[in-house]
């Protein structure tokens, strides 16, 4: 049931990571208009646009895309990853997601049973997802995502079913949320101070207090071992391989999500195995 429900939240995660930025970048327009007196161009009237309307339609012929067509994978396989309608090529990203996060949900439900534990652990799954695929699109974390993100992980830690918090209790969780924002906060200030360039953006701070809101201050430097490690090995490859010059930006946030990801499943495991091998 949840590898089903996965896939059907994926589809939706593919709608938020294309049109989050959008809706964005149009807010942020209209902002600095209303801020400037500078007059709307009444010749380009917007139509409404957010997670739910316009209907999703083909990017290249804008021919609607029917209820069958939209069954997550399945349609993608049965088309032949082309539109019905033009044949233009529909992105193997779609199914990707779709089935990333069936998978991902799947392996939630597999750790935790079938607890309240799991719906929260899913929840968390998705919004990583979905600031995941912002962040290497775009190079941003949306606070509409982090912040909210960041509060239900404070109240997920007030809930107490069988009188046992679902991850961590209350203290745990302030104080990691704190330390994870103001620990990135600080290497920022720090690596600015001595290079005089910004090494990361605030949103990397968010995702961070996030986390330590959800697993408590104890797994945070798991967390950012993790990250760095993996994030440092892939950055070195593509610059290596010549996909990426050492000028380029690397977005942090999809190694932070992952590494939180492991640490939310097997971090306590991961913890009781170095600690065993080391002591």
């Amino acid at each position: 049931m949840s590898l089903a429900l996965g896939l059907v939240v994926g589809s939706f995660l593919n709608v938020v990571a294309y049109r989050l930025p959008i809706m964005l970048d149009r807010a942020w327009r209209d902002e600095l208009a209303a801020a400037t007196g500078a007059p709307q161009n009444p010749a380009a009237p917007q139509e409404r646009f957010n997670l739910a309307v316009p209907a999703s339609r083909c990017p290249s012929c804008r021919a609607p895309i029917r209820a069958w067509q939209n069954i997550p994978v399945l349609s993608w396989l049965l088309l032949k990853g082309r539109c019905a309608a033009c044949t233009a090529p529909i992105s193997p990203r779609y199914p990707i997601v779709e089935a990333c996060t069936g998978i991902l949900s799947a392996a939630v439900a597999w750790r935790f049973g079938p607890t309240a534990a799991t719906a929260a652990a899913l929840v968390l799954t998705w919004f990583l997802i979905a600031l995941s695929l912002i962040d290497l699109d775009h190079k941003l974390l949306p606070d509409n995502l982090t912040l909210p993100l960041l509060w239900l992980g404070l109240l997920v830690a007030l809930l107490e079913p069988g009188g046992a918090p679902l991850f961590v209790d209350l203290r745990a969780s302030v104080i990691g949320a704190a330390a994870g924002y103001l620990s990135l906060w600080s290497v920022y200030q720090l690596f600015k101070l001595l290079t005089g360039k910004e090494g990361m953006g605030y949103g990397d701070f968010k995702l961070l207090a996030a986390l330590g809101a959800w697993l408590g201050w104890q797994l945070l430097p798991l967390v950012i071992v993790l990250s760095a490690a993996v994030g440092s090995i892939v950055g070195l490859s593509l610059i290596v391989t010549g996909h990426r010059s050492r000028q380029a930006e690397i977005p942090f946030g999809p190694y932070l999500a992952g590494a939180g990801w492991i640490a939310l499943l097997f971090g306590r495991d991961i913890i009781g195995w170095y600690l065993s091998i080391t002591g």
